[in-house]
């Protein structure tokens, strides 16, 4: 018998862990020592891609669904009642709703922890209530189209601290009750949700960290979740903030999401070419709410803040609340989207200490030009002056002209800082492909080094330094 048998089952179960069930499975045909063995691995990974991989077309063939479904049930009457900790079920359009629904219940009986769904089976597919009644479960992910709809009763999930939800449509009231009914939830993301409330509140008392990258339109979302320390919020721009408490929070990553007709008329209120004129009132009104949501985050420690996000904030600088405790701010730039926001935005930092920027190009402004050297005017970089940053961090840099005189501007506008990091653009086209450019950059930042107190760095990976050298 080789050395590998004659290990205990206990080590050879947690080495049948880190396969498929199917891959598991398999190893039954070695011998009489591993025969069934498999039954007592307390992880389950069922996958129907798996099975029929990897014969193309072999989903399709008659017979293949059933015995794939058949397979399923001798797994889990052989494991019969033997306590089971991880469980991913991976099924598509084709197996039967009500066998999925019955392989959930029977690891519930059994005790999961840890249940991954990804269940594509189509718009008619109802999801097990007793999913949610549970003392077990401390993490549950859900995915591909479930609809959250056909449960009446209550929720109970005292254990459960990790709730990812993709996919997911909920129905009235269902997302409230959910949340309810985790008492200790720690962490939730919530990915291409779709709502029929078109008003919602994010309760939890112990929520610590908050995903939600969706397009969905509200009219009113409210955030009250005073334990939550990290929030990454990808939402196109509620109508209205009602509620954001988030006292506690550190880190904040914000991507409000807008149309372009959006921006055109937050851009020119007055304009008599545009004919809806309470279109243009909602507009104006919406991005103006999102005063309430940056008042609510207020708090962070750092912040993260997308291009159209900035564009947004152009309608609430009189609003714009004081981030006392903000120590680093990250900025990402797009040449269609303007830095109207930035002078008050950097004026409100009094304790800033690292600005990143990702990207230096944007749609220029009348009102951008206090913080960039985009517009020509006597009080150009004021908004820099008072500004404590020390270490200034630019991604993404192309050796455009326009982008060398704003980084001379901000080494001669920001007075207290130290340190100056530009990374050269790895994956875009960039200035540095015309010979004898590169060269020229690098002779730039020496000169600054020597004519500044700030350590100026320009950062290349090996790969493009080799290319741009050689020319």
């Amino acid at each position: 018998m080789d050395r590998i048998s004659n290990l205990p089952d206990e080590v050879l179960c947690h080495i049948l862990s880190f396969f498929t069930t199917k891959e598991a499975a398999l190893t039954s045909l070695l011998s009489k020592r591993w025969r069934n063995l498999f039954a007592f691995v307390p992880n389950l990974d069922i996958d129907d891609s798996i099975f029929l991989h990897p014969e193309e077309g072999k989903r399709e063939r008659d017979g293949i669904l059933q015995s794939f479904m058949d397979f399923v049930d001798r797994v889990l009457t052989l494991q019969s009642t033997y306590p089971i900790k991880k469980v991913s079920f991976k099924c598509k359009t084709g197996v039967d709703s009500s066998r999925v629904n019955h392989w959930i219940c029977n690891v519930l009986q059994r005790g999961v922890t840890k249940l991954d769904l990804f269940v594509g089976l189509g718009d008619d597919y109802l999801l097990s209530s007793e999913i949610f009644i549970s003392k077990t479960l401390v993490e549950i992910k859900i995915g591909s189209g479930v609809k959250l709809e056909e449960w009446d009763g209550e929720v109970s999930l005292p254990m459960l601290r990790t709730l990812v939800l993709d996919s997911v449509e909920f129905c009235f009231d269902k997302f409230k009750m959910l949340l309810c009914g985790c008492p200790v939830l720690e962490k939730l993301e919530m990915f291409h949700i779709e709502w029929e409330d078109w008003e919602e509140t994010l309760l939890s008392a112990s929520l610590k960290s908050l995903k939600i990258d969706s397009e969905s339109c509200f009219e009113r979302f409210s955030f009250d979740t005073p334990s939550l320390s990290f929030l990454d919020y990808s939402e196109f721009v509620a109508e209205d903030y009602a509620l954001v408490n988030m006292e506690n929070l550190v880190d904040a990553r914000i991507n409000l999401l807008v149309t372009e007709d959006q921006i055109k008329r937050a851009r020119e209120p007055n304009n008599d070419l545009v004919e809806d004129d309470e279109e243009e009132e909602d507009v104006v009104l919406r991005f103006g709410n999102v005063k309430k949501l940056m008042s609510g985050i207020r708090n962070v420690k750092k912040l993260f803040l997308s291009p159209t996000t900035l564009e947004v904030l152009s309608l609430s600088c009189e609003a714009m609340p004081v981030f006392n405790n903000l120590k680093f701010l990250a900025i990402l730039s797009h040449v269609d989207l303007g830095w109207q926001a930035m002078p008050v935005l950097l004026k409100n930092c009094p304790h800033l200490e690292t600005l990143a920027l990702w990207g230096l190009v944007h749609y220029v402004t009348d009102k951008c030009g206090d913080a960039c050297d985009c517009v020509s005017r006597e009080d150009k970089g004021r908004s820099l002056i008072s500004s404590p940053v020390k270490k200034l961090h630019i991604k993404a840099f192309r050796g455009s002209i326009r982008e060398l005189r704003m980084i001379k501007h901000f080494l001669y506008s920001f007075p207290c800082l130290e340190e100056m990091e530009i990374h050269a653009e790895e994956n875009g086209p960039t200035k540095f492909e015309v010979p004898g450019i590169f060269d020229l950059v690098v002779e730039l930042m020496v000169l600054y080094n020597e004519l500044t107190s700030c350590d100026v760095r320009f950062m290349v990976c090996d790969s493009l330094y080799e290319k741009w050298t050689s020319q």
